[in-house]
């Protein structure tokens, strides 16, 4: 009786393993039929393929081309010399050899220079007074003022920076010029003028401009962005038109796994391609920053890509029409890019704000991209935004499982 219990166990057993096989092998073949279906709505909507394909190649390379010229060159300003001693007109004549600066004119007085400052014909004005010479000789300190335009901080930046060099080198000279009054001569005079030197070693953006500043974080909020508003409005879409991009099977209790993973699947095939284009090949066809490695690069943004998916998926459950998301949500873009800190450091920022931020996987990926790609870090080095990315994931992921759970329930009814 015994043997035959145990037969009857094994033949089971034996039975069930083809048949849980062919079990896993139904259940991917419906993932992968819920992934290529993906594929062929978002190629057959002409807006999502806009979103998905046209702004994730269009957008990094306009931006990056308007901003390609990271620094301001030769900016035109004016001089106004009521000195007019050899000391002044060597002041501007440093000024104008400055590669920032420009001296495209020379006032006699503030009042002439009022016009075309504002009307931008001149982004700064530097005024040296009458008694510049004479303060110099009684060995008093002179003034010179500068007038920025600051409209635009890139103009005050350039201003300052051409300005300020122009006039340590000229003091410097007066250093020199007294000493030799004193009997120091020669390179003592210097060293005495000069008594320690600097080198100036700029980390991470030696070029200091703008793009290579200001183009990584957004070439990373663009693949976050588009990704978002490819999903919501797939979503949105769908619910418009009542349509049902998966076979009636899975709309059985428990069957929307395989939604989620073809969904994930479409998604993740699709922008890890994207990636690659955005995060590396962008950057050095433009000669950004990309001292990072592209494989640590690719690993930090798996768990980054899953992030977005599964938190564009949970919030796309909201979503009633195609255009709620491009009405709503576009304009956290700004804010994102605020939150992310990379123009104001994060120690300055109210704990609310930052609080905020970590709901957004963008918060994490901009910090860690910044780290890897622009100071040359490894994964070890941006260990907390990758273990953060990570969490996010299974937070998201297990969000949107009951998301779908609860939609399909109220379906089924």
């Amino acid at each position: 009786m015994t043997e035959k219990k145990q037969k009857t166990v094994d033949s089971m057993n034996n039975s069930n393993k083809p048949n849980f096989f062919f079990r896993l092998l139904h259940e991917l073949r419906r993932v992968i039929y819920i992934m290529l279906d993906e594929y062929r709505v978002i190629l057959k909507d002409s807006g999502l393929t806009v979103v998905f394909l046209g702004a994730t190649l269009v957008y990094p390379i306009l931006y990056s081309s308007i901003y390609r010229n990271e620094t301001i060159r030769d900016m035109p300003i004016a001089v106004i010399d009521e000195s007019q001693s050899v000391r002044s007109r060597e002041l501007v004549r440093r000024l104008d050899a400055t590669p920032d600066l420009k001296v495209a004119y020379q006032f006699n007085n503030l009042e002439e220079a009022k016009e075309p400052f504002y009307k931008h014909k001149i982004h700064g004005v530097i005024y040296i007074p009458k008694d510049f010479n004479q303060k110099i000789n009684r060995n008093e300190q002179a003034t010179v003022s500068i007038y920025c335009d600051m409209s635009s901080f890139m103009y005050y930046r350039t201003m300052m920076l051409g300005a300020n060099f122009g006039i340590l080198e000229a003091g410097n000279d007066i250093k020199v010029e007294r000493m030799n009054a004193a009997g120091i001569t020669g390179r003592s005079a210097e060293i005495s003028a000069s008594p320690f030197r600097y080198e100036k070693n700029i980390l991470f953006n030696e070029p200091m401009g703008f793009a290579s500043f200001l183009m990584p974080v957004v070439l990373v909020l663009i693949i976050h962005q588009t990704l978002f508003f490819g999903i919501t409005m797939l979503t949105g879409s769908l619910r418009e038109e009542k349509l049902v991009t998966i076979d009636p099977q899975l709309r059985q209790r428990g069957k929307f796994f395989p939604t989620i993973f073809g969904k994930t699947l479409c998604y993740f095939t699709l922008y890890i391609v994207v990636c690659s284009y955005i995060l590396l090949v962008v950057p050095r066809f433009f000669q950004f920053p990309h001292i990072g490695n592209p494989l640590d690069i690719i690993r930090f943004f798996i768990p980054f890509l899953l992030a977005v998916i599964f938190f564009s998926m949970l919030v796309s459950v909201f979503i009633r029409n195609r255009e709620t998301a491009l009405v709503i949500f576009p304009f956290f873009s700004v804010i994102l890019l605020f939150l992310s800190g990379f123009s104001w450091p994060q120690s300055n920022i109210p704990w609310l704000w930052k609080t905020f931020g970590m709901i957004f996987p963008s918060t994490f990926g901009i910090q860690g991209y910044l780290k890897i790609n622009s100071m040359g870090a490894g994964l070890p080095q941006v260990q907390f935004e990758y273990i953060a990315l990570w969490i996010q994931t299974a937070v998201y992921f297990l969000a949107t499982v009951f998301a779908y759970r609860i939609q399909m329930r109220t379906t089924e009814r």
